[in-house]
C-alpha cells in the first residue's frame, strides 16, 4: 500500500509542476507581463496551495485562463496595450522580412 501511495504522491507532484510551468509560460506570454509579476503570481500561487492543500487546478482552474486573468488583473492597461502595440510592429515586421526573404530566393 504505501508504494502505490508514493506513486500517487508523484504523480500528483509531476501533475502540479506541469499546471505551475504551463501557467509560468503562459503569463510571461501576456502583453506586458515582466519577470516580477511572473514571480509574484507564482508565490501567490504557491503560498495559496501549500496553505490549503489544493491542487491549483482545483483552485484557479485552467492555467492558460487563469494566466489572462492574473495578467489583467496585475499589469497596468496603458502598460498592457503599449506591449500590444509593440509586438504589432514587430510582428509586421517579420512578415515583411520573410516576404523579402522569398522574393529574394526565387
Amino acid at each position: 500500500m504505501a508504494k502505490k501511495d508514493r506513486t500517487t504522491d508523484a504523480a500528483q507532484d509531476k501533475d502540479r509542476e506541469k499546471w505551475m510551468a504551463r501557467f509560468q509560460v503562459r503569463l510571461a506570454m501576456q502583453p506586458g507581463v515582466d519577470r516580477a509579476i511572473v514571480l509574484q503570481a507564482v508565490k501567490e500561487v504557491t503560498a495559496h496551495c501549500a496553505e490549503t492543500g489544493e491542487h491549483p487546478r482545483t483552485a484557479f482552474g485552467d492555467p492558460d485562463a487563469y494566466a489572462v486573468q492574473v495578467a489583467a488583473q496585475l499589469v497596468p492597461e496603458d502598460r498592457a496595450a503599449r506591449a500590444r502595440r509593440k509586438n504589432a510592429v514587430v510582428d509586421a515586421f517579420d512578415s515583411v522580412r520573410d516576404a523579402v526573404g522569398k522574393i529574394g530566393g526565387l
